[in-house]
């Protein structure tokens, strides 16, 4: 990946570099354009919602930090005696990680090597990585060869189902529409520009049936206020 094409590097970079608070830009096809504050991706542990407390409590053994970022989930996890691997398809994030003394990679989960992890960790909606529905099956099942028979993966989502809900609560869905929860992003930070890419969203009882279509086992861990979840994935106990 070209910096240009590395949005989420450059900026992490340059906050390195400046400390000064900037924005990233992030574009959606289904709802108004937002901004990410580059320096949420520095948050402390003091300063993570309690999402990320809870799968980080939850977290040990032999760690993969996936979409690692800034490494901050990495970063507790070491402290807590993890040994932890972070990986990202920032190649910016991964050269500030390594200076940051983590064990960190250019990587994807369909590429890293490495496995026989005790904990593979998703956080900030992680599980839309898989990018569509249809993809979502083949994804865990690519976690799941990276996982120790009695380890676990802790996975961060959210239910889109409220945007598309009727003032009289019922939920217009279209059958011959793509599913609500996929979404299609670009981001862009200076001249740094992605292209767009596959988004997924995904509610938990779809999470789940997909799941067990790999051979997991899925437990609701922990339930946001604003429709977002926790889920642990397990090997399906025979």
């Amino acid at each position: 990946m070209h910096l240009e094409s590395d949005p989420i590097g450059q900026a992490i970079l340059d906050f390195e570099k400046k400390n000064q608070p900037k924005n990233i830009f992030v574009y959606s096809d289904i709802c108004d354009d937002d901004i990410l504050p580059v320096s949420y991706l520095f948050r402390t542990f003091e300063d993570m919602p309690d999402i990320e407390k809870t799968a980080l409590s939850l977290s040990s053994g032999r760690v993969l930090d996936v979409g690692a970022g800034t490494g901050c989930h990495s970063v507790e996890l070491q402290k807590k005696g993890c040994e932890v691997f972070a990986i990202d398809v920032s190649p910016g994030a991964v050269d500030y990680m390594k200076r940051q003394g983590l064990n960190a990679t250019v990587d994807t989960i369909f590429t890293i090597q490495n496995n026989n992890f005790d904990t593979i960790l998703l956080l900030m909606n992680g599980i839309g990585l898989a990018g569509t529905v249809d993809k979502l099956t083949e994804f865990l099942i690519q976690l799941k060869s990276k996982l120790k028979l009695e380890g676990k993966i802790l996975c961060e989502s959210t239910d889109l189902t409220y945007l598309y809900a009727e003032d009289d609560g019922s939920v217009w869905i279209d059958l011959n529409a793509k599913y609500r929860g996929e979404v299609k992003f670009k981001m862009k930070f200076g001249e740094a520009e992605s292209n767009w890419f596959d988004w997924l969203y995904i509610e938990f009882d779809l999470l789940k049936h997909h799941a067990e279509l790999a051979g997991l086992n899925c437990t609701l861990v922990y339930a946001g206020e604003n429709q977002n979840y926790l889920a642990c994935l397990e090997y399906l106990k025979k």
